[in-house]
């Protein structure tokens, strides 16, 4: 999807989801998992680390884009068959490379997770694209707001078989967890935890809340407000939001692998505080000589997740031998080698991360200087 707002690119767009992308790819590639800082780890539960915030910065980023590429189209054509068929084989295309990035390089169906970072993606675009296309704002607002108190009745209230005691404090005895094994067995889902999945299927509801949250920002970007006007409430909302999620955290916990409405809240809050920081300094103060190589992320943003995390897999499914003669995966030798030996683990880790990061900006700098920009 374009980021465009008349006939000009919204280049703040662009760098906050290079920003988000390459925070993605950080994480995901430590040196060692082992050793790791704090803040680029999850929450262990309730809670927030900064690495909690690119998920649902990504979300509110693929809402934003959603009227600004659907937008013209729906108010030039109206809601014809092609605007279906746009969204319909964006969303089969996102969700099958999902799939496949958690199938391979085995292809083992008998455990393949079915549920990921993608098909969430894939499945909250839909639902948000399908809203936006037949509902106004105002209407938006309601069932975004609608969706976050069903979730919170629906995982504080329903009874969980088997369980004394039903509870989100309990990462097994909640009704989001319960759904993800009755659907898709223990064998298809998160195998870290094997009780519940972070992208499961309840808590994609408060999760298309997050994404139409973007899809409003989105509109609002679109409207003819100066400037200032359209930052100023950005900023305010952002802060509204931020404050209203804290105080429905001391109800309804933050958690990001139930995606709770506190959590929606909160980060929806923060999303628009950082958008209209780079908003206000790129596209209004013009400070834009810091940010090509987020750009460069932002433009192949889904071609950088996805090549970035094949190329993960390779180098965790390749052996080569250790310096004990024993069989290791060529990413432990790497880090091992050509890490390890300057640094402390922990520092060690976080040099592989970073290192990783400036191949995929080299890699992604020579499909840009082409002007190859991957979409789906």
């Amino acid at each position: 999807m374009s980021a465009e707002v008349g006939q000009n690119r919204l280049l703040s767009l662009d760098v906050f989801r290079g920003m988000t992308i390459a925070g993605m790819v950080l994480v995901n590639n430590p040196g060692t998992w082992s050793a790791i800082y704090a803040p680029l780890k999850h929450a262990d539960w309730h809670g927030a680390t900064p690495t909690d915030y690119i998920f649902p910065f990504f979300l509110f980023i693929v809402g934003i884009a959603i009227p600004l590429a659907l937008g013209k189209r729906v108010e030039q054509g109206g809601i014809t068959r092609d605007v279906y068929l746009k969204i319909f084989r964006r969303f089969a295309l996102i969700f099958l490379l999902g799939l496949f990035l958690a199938a391979f390089p085995f292809f083992d169906f008998s455990t393949l997770r079915i549920p990921g970072v993608l098909q969430r993606i894939a499945v909250c675009y839909l639902i948000a694209s399908l809203i936006f296309i037949h509902t106004n704002w105002k209407q938006q607002t309601i069932v975004a707001i609608f969706l976050l108190f069903v979730y919170w009745a629906l995982v504080s209230l329903i009874p969980v078989p088997g369980c004394e005691t039903t509870t989100i404090d309990d990462k097994a005895c909640n009704l989001a967890a319960y759904i993800d094994r009755l659907v898709f067995g223990e064998n298809h889902i998160w195998r870290s935890a094997k009780v519940y999945d972070p992208e499961g299927i309840l808590s994609t509801i408060p999760a298309i809340s997050t994404t139409l949250s973007g899809v409003l920002t989105g509109i609002w970007l679109k409207t003819k407000r100066t400037d200032l006007e359209k930052v100023s409430a950005i900023f305010f909302f952002g802060i509204v939001l931020t404050a209203l999620g804290w105080c429905w955290h001391l109800f309804f916990p933050m958690n990001k692998a139930l995606w709770t409405s506190s959590y929606v809240v909160y980060m929806s809050g923060l999303a628009l505080c950082f958008l209209g920081f780079c908003y206000w300094a790129i596209d209004i103060k013009g400070y834009k000589k810091w940010t090509k190589p987020f750009v460069i992320f932002g433009v192949n943003a889904l071609a950088l997740f996805v090549f970035s995390g094949l190329l993960g897999r390779i180098l965790g499914v390749i052996k080569v031998t250790g310096a004990e003669g024993k069989e290791i995966t060529l990413q432990r030798w790497i880090f091992e080698n050509l890490f390890l030996p300057f640094a402390s683990p922990i520092n060690a880790s976080l040099m592989y991360a970073i290192s990783y990061i400036f191949l995929w900006l080299f890699l992604m700098w020579l499909l840009y200087r082409k002007r190859i920009f991957i979409k789906v």
